[in-house]
């Protein structure tokens, strides 16, 4: 058996099974963000409930606390979080652009200030693969720089070849020194002949899968989706296909039709903490005085635990008295609507119904959104 079988094809859409030593991933797949290992806001028996496969860590902000060999004596991630199915972990990398006023960039790797203390901390492509081959992470990240965005052309193409070279030594390290799956990441910017030899260098390196990094950066979802039309295509079809740090669902329904199998993002769980929830029809702000005297779900048409146990109005009740429930209940009834959207996709490439399921859930879902 290969690690990663495509059961189903819907035009572009995919459906398939990762296996990993922590357990099979289906995807489709929607990993929610546990950066400092936790999934803010929910106890991880919750987080079983919602029938997520795979979370997401961050090695930047676990090599600053509690360290990465402190995990590595609970036993590895897995066993300090209390989580036992798979575990992806971000290189970095995203913190090479998001904390640009606090780092370095060297060829040899990044230097960081420390956002917490402004202690000094040197990373390598060989040293993100050691930390996260310490938390024992399923899926580790290779090590690079996101391009920002907008770039310049020359800038872009100093960036993914920087990227390139560090990828090759994230292989070169891992192979000696970690037995689970390793992705490659593809940059480039919106410049699709970068993203074509970015596809092409990391495809002669050999990964276990492949993401597309340095979008959700500020371009339009059409930019977004041109780069994922002329780039998924280059990447090797039998492999996963990661796109990171996207996660509104428009985005994520558009990007499965585009050939794309894994996706993270922090939206569920943030916006959850400050009010917003995730329906059918559209997100809403349950902080709206509209839903003060509402005995009613969030969204009748959930069946979650949240939608079963509490009113709309109980729930803005807890916002309004800045009761910390009122953020985990609906960061908790956020990942419960992700986690039955990817089923539902799921189901639908299965029964050759993608297409239509694309249709009916975006017409009802876009809406709302367009109306707010």
């Amino acid at each position: 058996m290969t690690d990663f079988q495509i059961t189903h094809k819907d035009g572009n859409a995919r459906r398939g099974k990762l296996n990993t030593k922590n357990g099979v991933i289906n995807t489709p797949a929607f990993m929610p963000v546990g950066t400092a290992a936790t999934v803010k806001a929910i106890f991880t028996k919750d987080l079983y409930e919602t029938n997520s496969e795979i979370i997401l860590g961050n090695t930047y902000h676990l090599m600053l606390r509690p360290g990465s060999q402190q995990i590595k004596n609970f036993g590895g991630l897995h066993k300090f979080m209390n989580w036992n199915k798979p575990i992806l972990t971000d290189s970095g990398g995203y913190q090479v652009y998001s904390l640009s006023n606090l780092r370095k960039l060297s060829e040899e790797g990044v230097e960081f200030s420390s956002h917490i203390d402004g202690t000094k901390i040197f990373v390598s492509p060989e040293k993100s693969i050691e930390i996260q081959t310490d938390l024992n992470s399923d899926i580790v990240m290779a090590f690079d720089e996101c391009t920002p965005y907008p770039a310049e052309y020359d800038e872009a193409k100093r960036s993914m070849e920087l990227s390139m070279r560090w990828a090759d030594r994230c292989k070169e390290y891992f192979k000696d020194h970690n037995t689970n799956k390793l992705f490659g990441i593809v940059q480039g910017s919106t410049y699709e002949d970068l993203r074509h030899q970015s596809a092409s260098l990391l495809s002669d390196i050999g990964f276990d899968g492949y993401a597309v990094g340095g979008l959700a950066v500020g371009e339009t979802q059409t930019q977004m989706f041109d780069v994922l039309d002329y780039t998924v295509s280059q990447l090797p079809i039998e492999k996963p296909h990661y796109l990171m740090g996207v996660g509104k669902p428009d985005d994520i329904i558009g990007s499965v039709a585009r050939g794309v199998d894994m996706f993270d993002c922090v939206l569920p769980t943030r916006n959850g903490r400050n009010g917003q929830a995730f329906t059918k029809s559209g997100p809403i702000n349950i902080r709206n005085a509209k839903y003060k005297s509402l005995d009613e779900p969030i969204d009748p048409e959930s069946n979650n635990p949240i939608c079963r146990d509490y009113s709309a109005g109980y729930i803005h009740h807890l916002f309004n008295a800045k009761e910390m429930l009122g953020g985990m209940l609906l960061s908790l009834h956020n990942i419960y609507f992700y986690q039955e959207m990817m089923s539902n996709i799921r189901f639908a490439i299965e029964n050759n119904e993608f297409k239509k399921f694309k249709d009916d859930f975006l017409s009802k879902y876009l809406d709302n959104v367009n109306s707010l």
